[in-house]
């Protein structure tokens, strides 16, 4: 009797292969959906973090208080040092150092311990009629009953009038403690001094008396002349900084020797720090051109290069068209930043020609903040602020188009996500019914291979008999 042969099938492998197949038209379209998405989303996080980054850098450049062209000042001789800002106007003054503020010190040689019950107050007292009182018994930190030159200068600093204007300090001279105080601002005013009349005990009185005080260093003012010494007017004022120039900042540090030359300061433009913000503003610009080179590259077979997440993406290439046009805005006077040798190149970067832009600010040294304009709120000016705004309008946490897209994408992801169920459901439901049916299949094949066995073993028993 001839044997019918048929294929078999292992229940686990083919229910599988079978549910892949099942689901794989639709998995192919989800997952490519999903990838999709993924990568939109990084990408609203990489333009947001560069528009970021961007907005940051040029804001710093020129905003209410700060501009791209940046001026200098500086002194002919070295008695100080000066800044100028954006608004400061160009020219020359003449001063003459006559004196330096200084913060006053005094010392109390030899204050020897005293008892500190009952030991009174102690007034700290500073030349502008301004003091503050310490209660001597309360200053016995450690409550032995013994108070200490150290215990009187903490009390002194951590007195609640004190303020930080007066610290005091202690020092070991041959075997015998000094109380030193120090003025921390400087000038005549803050000079610093003490009054015992409340001290009670009359060792610690006698030690912190005037009788005992030593002058350190004095506290004056600073005196500058503007012009020469004695011919000049005269300033006095307790700082060493100085703003007699509106916009421009003085420090002085140098006295000069009686009867010199007043020394000339010079406030001007400052070509090498123009130079500098311009070209941050050309590498800023630049930074933000590479991500949108990288999220808008169309796709290069031969260089394995894939298309970028928006390079069919309307609103990006519109973004980019408005960049630009802000960087070529005409001003008043019909020119552009190109003029100040800032031009585009093919790949959509800036470039920047130095030499271009030192003739063109010898030229007019106006125009270049006027171009620039101001970074401020909805009323910028100029380039940097029709940037700004054009940024704002992507990265506004309100408005912004990245929040807009990126909500949306949100959205389309999590859609994705119950589609994967979904789909992942089906999956198990195909695996499940098809296992069951070549469960059913494998059985029946076995089942049937056992009764071909018996039958062949029947009639091959049979046979041999007859």
């Amino acid at each position: 009797m001839s044997v019918i042969n048929s294929p078999t099938y292992d229940p686990v492998t083919t229910a599988t292969n079978l549910a892949t197949s099942y689901i794989a038209g639709n998995k192919a379209i989800l997952d490519d959906q999903t990838s999709t998405a993924n990568a939109t989303a990084n990408a609203l996080s990489s333009l947001s973090s560069a528009m970021g980054a961007f907005q940051t850098a040029i804001s710093g450049m020129a905003s209410v208080t700060t501009s791209v062209m940046a001026n200098s000042a500086t002194f002919s001789s070295a008695v100080g040092t000066a800044s100028a800002n954006a608004s400061a106007v160009a020219g020359t003054y003449s001063f003459y150092v006559e004196q330096l503020a200084t913060a006053g010190q005094i010392s109390y040689g030899n204050v020897a311990d005293s008892t500190a019950a009952g030991a009174g107050t102690l007034n700290v007292t500073l030349a502008d009629g301004s003091s503050f009182q310490i209660d001597l018994a309360n200053a016995d930190t450690n409550h032995d009953n013994v108070l200490s030159a150290k215990e009187v200068a903490a009390a002194i600093n951590v007195a609640a009038g004190n303020n930080s204007r007066v610290t005091a300090s202690t020092l070991n001279v041959n075997g015998q403690t000094t109380l030193v105080l120090s003025a921390n601002q400087t000038g005549a005013a803050n000079a610093v001094s003490l009054d015992v009349s409340g001290v009670t005990d009359p060792g610690l009185q006698a030690a912190l008396g005037a009788g005992n005080q030593k002058t350190i260093t004095a506290a004056q003012d600073a005196i500058v002349w503007i012009g020469a010494q004695g011919t000049g007017t005269k300033v006095q004022q307790a700082s060493n900084t100085f703003n007699l120039i509106d916009n421009v900042s003085m420090t002085f540090n140098q006295v000069q020797a009686p009867g010199a030359a007043p020394v000339t300061l010079t406030v001007g433009n400052d070509l090498s720090a123009t130079r500098a913000n311009v070209q941050s503003f050309v590498d800023a610009y630049n930074k933000l051109n590479t991500v949108l080179n990288s999220l808008t590259q169309t796709a290069d077979s031969s260089k394995g290069v894939a298309s970028g997440p928006f390079a069919a993406d309307a609103g990006v290439a519109a973004l980019r068209s408005r960049m630009v046009a802000a960087v070529r805005t005409l001003g008043a006077n019909g020119q552009s930043l190109v003029a100040y040798g800032i031009t585009a190149q093919r790949d959509g970067s800036l470039a920047l020609d130095s030499s271009r832009l030192n003739k063109a600010i010898a030229a007019n040294p106006t125009g270049l903040d006027s171009l620039f304009g101001r970074v401020s709120g909805a009323s910028g000016t100029g380039a940097l602020g029709a940037l700004n705004k054009l940024m704002d309008q992507w990265t506004n946490s309100a408005t912004g188009q990245i929040g807009t897209r990126k909500t949306s994408v949100s959205k389309l992801q999590t859609a994705l996500t119950d589609r994967q169920a979904t789909l992942q459901t089906q999956y198990d439901s195909a695996y499940k019914r098809y296992l069951g049916q070549f469960t059913a299949l494998q059985q029946l094949q076995s089942q049937m291979n056992s009764n071909s066995n018996l039958f062949t073993a029947l009639f091959s028993s049979n046979s041999s008999n007859s």
